[in-house]
């Protein structure tokens, strides 16, 4: 059996999920990316965990954080990966001083209980799809037709402790909430 692994995230509204996977729709109908990811399951990760035998501390420390909600804006589709074959398509954020000092305060708080984070630059971003199928040569000619013509803003209100559950649907279970603070 796997070991279940966790992450702390933002949360997204049904309406940001609802926007995102009406832009991905048109994405879908070719032979694009292996696996598309389940719309219940799109979150803004802000500290990936792993697996962990012990969560009371770091619960405990992201819980005590306080930090007000912010606007984010949404900002087109881009990859990860090989130029000619991304393994992650993904669905950026505008840069945002409050999700970047968010993102450090419980980033701190996870390494102050123990864990050992990635040390990769901060990339905000919500993955949307995995896997180029490969069955031809990735282009950003291909994706920029498929760039969402408006822009959409929601608020962020609540960093989220997920676990995840590889062989089900949605994969992603919220163990704990932290309301940020309403202005």
């Amino acid at each position: 059996m796997l070991k279940a692994h966790y992450f702390f995230a933002l949360s997204l509204s049904e309406e940001t999920k609802k926007y995102i996977n009406a832009c991905m729709e048109p994405m879908r109908l070719g032979d694009s990316f292996k696996k598309w990811v389940y719309p219940e399951d799109y979150h803004l990760t802000l500290a990936f965990l792993g697996s962990a035998d012990e969560l009371g501390p770091v619960m405990d420390k992201v819980g005590r954080l306080t930090h007000p909600s912010f606007p984010l804006t949404l900002s087109g589709f881009g990859t990860f990966g090989k130029g000619d074959s991304p393994r992650i398509l993904w669905m950026g954020v505008e840069l945002s001083g409050l999700l970047h000092r968010l993102r450090d305060l419980v980033y701190g708080a996870c390494e102050e209980a123990g864990f050992q984070l990635d040390l990769r630059p901060f990339s905000p971003h919500i993955t949307v799809g995995r896997k180029w199928s490969e069955e031809y040569s990735f282009t950003h000619e291909w994706l920029d037709r498929f760039q969402p013509a408006d822009r959409h803003t929601f608020t962020a209100t609540e960093v989220v402790l997920y676990q995840t559950h590889p062989d089900r649907l949605p994969k992603y279970e919220a163990v704990q909430t932290i309301p940020l603070q309403t202005n």
